[in-house]
């Protein structure tokens, strides 16, 4: 796949899922825009090191206005944006007898209106341009549910419901809104569970073993890419069959 000439811009682009993905686009030629918190440098000197232009933006997506002014930022630094990742996301779990309502709203405002705000500064940019790609990282807890995660699982079922509206509205003007749901994927998160912990989830898995970050950014590059011009409003699981 050729993304020369190409601009992606990936939220939570700093390290696990999103690193890997500005990292797969990177290597096909797609400049990159890295919105995120945290440490950085490891994933810009990765990318850079691909001769592909990259810069960080440091950003609370669900902050409105800063995601708003990070989108300006990036138009005037890239001049177009061509593909927006919404893979930022935080977890807070606790059953719903124990959860904090503070810990309730934080998840869907990062998880949920972090990708709408994502989504709501770039539509008329997409619409002008009648052309781009809008991937939105959901999760199999968003289908299935998952004891503990209540509000994890609200926020990425709401995100299924976004992205098939917003692939209604945007349809007609060329531009896809498909959603990944990925299921246990070896991050900085789930590495940190027990090893008995993690051996019971490859057990648990048709293919008896956890998915690796590259497995998720691949299909994004296949939903970025003219082989799937013709897909949107499309929810793929990338789970190793766990929820089949």
């Amino acid at each position: 796949m050729n993304f020369e000439g190409k601009v992606a811009v990936v939220t939570g682009g700093y390290s696990g899922i999103g690193k890997a993905i500005a990292e797969t686009l990177a290597k096909d030629g797609a400049d990159i825009a890295l919105v995120g918190l945290g440490p950085k440098e490891e994933a810009l000197e990765s990318i850079s090191s691909m001769g592909v232009k990259v810069k960080a933006y440091d950003c609370d997506v669900s902050d409105f206005e800063k995601s708003g002014s990070v989108i300006t930022e990036i138009l005037a630094d890239f001049g177009r944006i061509d593909f927006l990742i919404n893979n930022a996301g935080i977890c807070k779990d606790n059953l719903v007898l124990k959860m904090e309502e503070s810990d309730f709203d934080a998840v869907i405002s990062v998880n949920l209106k972090g990708a709408f705000n994502m989504i709501k500064h770039t539509y008329k940019m997409f619409m002008k341009q009648r052309s781009g790609r809008i991937v939105n990282m959901a999760s199999i807890v968003g289908l299935n549910g998952n004891a503990g995660q209540a509000n994890y699982s609200a926020s990425k079922a709401g995100l299924i419901g976004v992205t098939k509206s917003v692939a209604r509205e945007l349809a007609a003007r060329n531009v896809t809104v498909n959603a990944i749901a990925p299921g246990y994927i070896d991050t900085a998160m789930t590495q940190a569970l027990s090893d008995k912990i993690k051996d019971e989830i490859a057990a648990s898995i048709p293919m008896k073993r956890r998915g690796k970050p590259e497995d998720v950014a691949n299909v994004v590059k296949f939903l970025c890419s003219d082989m799937a011009s013709y897909v949107t409003g499309e929810v793929i699981r990338v789970d190793g069959g766990i929820a089949m």
